[in-house]
């Protein structure tokens, strides 16, 4: 089974739908068989490689939306995150474009890390107000995800990767993407959103059920019991 899952580094819902997901995989008894591939999505493309505003600040003006409505939405985001064991902090989150950590995340599926450097971005920028649009932050982490610092540094020094993040992206319009996180199981079925794990349980189960249905074998008729008794 392969799980395709379009999210952004800079999407707060992104990363409490990656807990809520992990959670009802860890519990799937056919984990070890399901792969899953991480796909780029940017909410704001247009967004500066560095913001000079906060977090309340870029929503309010780039947005438009009021000072209030933004902080009691950090409210509900921060209280859904701490329910999931996230500290998110967006008083200290660095609005930055997130084009370049996506490239760093092909970089990692390359090298057998992509979930690994997926996680350290999302609890970077959420929890740790680092700077995901920084090259020396990037290139920082990169090294201690043990990714080769020549494969590094030629992401920085000319555009590696970065068409690989525009037809994620591409794909996405495509398939009708229009909000993130957002998972495809197979191809097949789409689920939107941080759903509740148990929502994630039943769509793997169903997924697995269709993909790989009971064969019935021997004769239908031998002797059983059913809710009427028992065959004589």
């Amino acid at each position: 089974m392969k799980i395709e899952i379009w999210s952004d580094v800079a999407c707060p819902w992104c990363y409490i739908g990656k807990r809520r997901f992990e959670s009802a995989l860890a519990g799937f008894p056919h984990r070890d068989s399901v792969e899953v591939q991480w796909r780029s999505y940017q909410l704001d493309p247009g967004i500066p490689e560095h913001y000079d505003g906060t977090e309340l600040d870029y929503l309010s003006k780039r947005k438009g939306l009021a000072p209030e409505q933004v902080s009691r939405m950090f409210e509900h985001v921060a209280e859904q995150a701490k329910g999931e064991g996230l500290n998110y902090r967006f008083d200290a989150v660095v609005v930055a474009n997130s084009f370049a950590a996506h490239r760093l995340i092909h970089l990692a599926a390359a090298h057998g890390k992509q979930d690994a450097a997926k996680e350290r971005l999302l609890s970077d920028h959420f929890e740790h107000g680092k700077d995901i649009g920084n090259k020396e932050y990037l290139t920082g982490l990169g090294l201690e995800l043990g990714l080769p610092a020549d494969g590094i540094a030629e992401l920085f020094e000319g555009d590696k990767y970065a068409e690989d993040v525009r037809r994620d992206i591409a794909e996405a319009r495509a398939i009708g993407v229009t909000g993130v996180p957002f998972f495809v199981i197979d191809r097949k079925y789409g689920l939107s959103g941080a759903q509740p794990a148990e929502v994630f349980t039943q769509a793997l189960a169903q997924a697995w059920q269709e993909a790989n249905p009971l064969v019935a074998v021997g004769s239908s008729d031998a002797e059983a019991c059913g809710p009427d008794g028992c065959a004589i």
